[in-house]
């Protein structure tokens, strides 16, 4: 008998559920969607709760339409939105809203870190501290609801609290604790060193284990109101950022992925710590004993959306980009920079703003249209470039995934600019596949990674070379942009300044 494995993706809007069989087949997949609450400027949280509604939605269409998932399931892993900050008493209940990855009322307690140990964080985590991470939210929560942080007995990142509703049991795993500045990366274990400077107790956080290890079987409760008869495992799981490195084949150091959602990631895996000193995120994999890097570039497919809505109403992405192919590289001296909500890679400036640079009377909607897409790839080669010159390697092809991938030109555009030949996925479906990858691989169907990414991971057969020419071209182009950041921050933000004066 076939056995299925599920994928569960908690993501920031919705969770989703992937069902596959044990051979790498997709089933079915469903979604439920939730809100986001934002109580005070800057905040932005989510009731735990709302998962496990969302969750338990899913299982009930999973079970509606697949009549024999209650005896063929034999295994459930996890993704999910990294950073956010869980908190429970020791009735293992929620004592506050969980703050959420997007949150950044935490500045102050960032620049306390820093100040207290940067050096020291940097070495042990292989990051500096963003708003975006967990610790942070921990010294806010002392500072700001001492009450509360009184009864926290366990901390824990959201979908580890899936595993608890499915399992009644509490664990995480080092792909996602590696993104709350609290775990020694190396030595894969919580740093005592780092807990102890701001507080933390030790017995609160969780054991952590590997992303395939089994955390337990599904408690009777869950089996009941699902109409599950089978014994069915659950895995860890992975952060969302390494379940969906793993889901589109991130398993060695010879390719890279490119992925265009609504930010930008250049990812790369990693066999060994790399010492990139802050300038790229570095975390454990979902890969056993492995790592990755990751470079984010703040508003890719957003910068992209945010031209449509401005200059391009009524027309369709289609239509917006249809002749960006009629302008040649560089868009005839026409530069943008994608710094609309700030830059995370390499700048690290919520302050910096977009523009574009070297408008004149010859420019058309078509040389604007292009200069965007370039000017997004160019954010997404400066993470690939600090990659190769720390690693001393070059990539020979990169995975490009989201929105661009799916348009020949902007495919076209990256193998120009990166200078690799450029693959993609014959289906998307994100970091659940992932976590189905880890469940299948947890329960034993495959032996070993290769052929666990053989039966999972399908790339189309058609591939993106670069063109001598437009290399040549880009590289020229590149360096003129790489000036434009200097050359606009100064300005960038006295402007953020006199309109938050005005």
């Amino acid at each position: 008998m076939m056995s299925y494995v599920l994928g569960i993706d908690l993501g920031t809007s919705s969770l989703k559920g992937i069902l596959m069989t044990q051979a790498g087949e997709v089933v079915t997949s469903k979604s439920a969607s939730y809100g986001i609450d934002n109580p005070k400027q800057g905040f932005s949280e989510q009731r735990p709760k709302v998962w496990v509604e969302a969750l338990e939605d899913v299982l009930a269409q999973l079970k509606s339409e697949v009549a024999d998932i209650g005896t063929a399931l034999a295994g459930i892993s996890f993704s999910g939105q990294m950073h956010s900050l869980v908190v429970l008493d020791e009735n293992n209940q929620p004592v506050y809203p969980a703050i959420l990855w997007n949150d950044v009322r935490t500045s102050a307690q960032c620049k306390e870190i820093m100040d207290k140990m940067g050096e020291q964080l940097l070495k042990i985590t292989g990051n500096i501290a963003l708003e975006g991470f967990t610790l942070p939210k921990i010294l806010w929560l002392q500072e700001n609801e001492p009450e509360v942080w009184a009864s926290v007995k366990h901390i824990m990142l959201p979908k580890d609290y899936l595993g608890l509703y499915l399992t009644g049991k509490i664990h995480s795993e080092y792909s996602d604790a590696a993104g709350t500045l609290l775990l020694d990366v190396e030595k894969h274990a919580w740093s005592e060193e780092i807990a102890a400077a701001f507080n933390v107790p030790m017995d609160i956080l969780p054991e952590v284990v590997e992303s395939t290890d089994f955390i337990g079987n599904l408690t009777d409760e869950v089996k009941e109101k699902f109409g599950i008869s089978a014994d069915v495992k659950v895995f860890a799981g992975g952060a969302d950022n390494a379940a969906a490195a793993l889901g589109v084949g991130l398993i060695s150091e010879e390719i890279g992925l490119i992925s265009m959602g609504t930010s930008g990631v250049v990812s790369s895996y990693e066999p060994k710590v790399v010492d990139y000193k802050g300038k790229l995120h570095f975390f454990n994999h979902t890969v056993p004993e492995a790592y990755y890097s990751m470079g984010v570039t703040l508003a890719a497919g957003n910068s992209l959306s945010w031209y449509k809505e401005t200059f391009g109403q009524g027309l369709s992405f289609a239509e917006l980009l249809a002749d960006v192919n009629t302008v040649s590289p560089g868009s005839e001296g026409l530069l943008f920079t994608p710094y609309i909500a700030g830059e995370r890679t390499p700048h690290f400036d919520s302050k910096i703003r977009g523009s574009f640079l070297g408008i004149s009377v010859r420019h058309e909607q078509r040389h604007f249209s292009r200069a965007v897409l370039e000017g997004i790839q160019f954010s997404l080669r400066d993470s690939k470039d600090i990659m190769e010159t720390t690693k001393g390697k070059k990539f020979s092809r990169l995975i490009s995934v989201g929105g661009g991938a799916q348009n020949p030109d902007i495919m076209q555009m990256q193998a120009d600019i990166f200078n690799a030949e450029m693959i993609r996925l014959t289906v998307e479906q994100g970091p659940g596949l992932g976590a189905c990858m880890i469940a299948a691989y947890g329960c034993g169907f495959y032996t070993n990674l290769l052929e666990l990414t053989k039966a999972f991971v399908h790339y189309q057969t058609d591939s993106f070379k670069p063109i001598a020419a437009n290399v040549a071209r880009y590289e020229e182009v590149y360096q003129i942009w790489k000036t434009a950041y200097s050359a606009t921050s100064q300005i960038s933000h006295q402007l953020v300044d006199f309109n938050e004066g005005a």
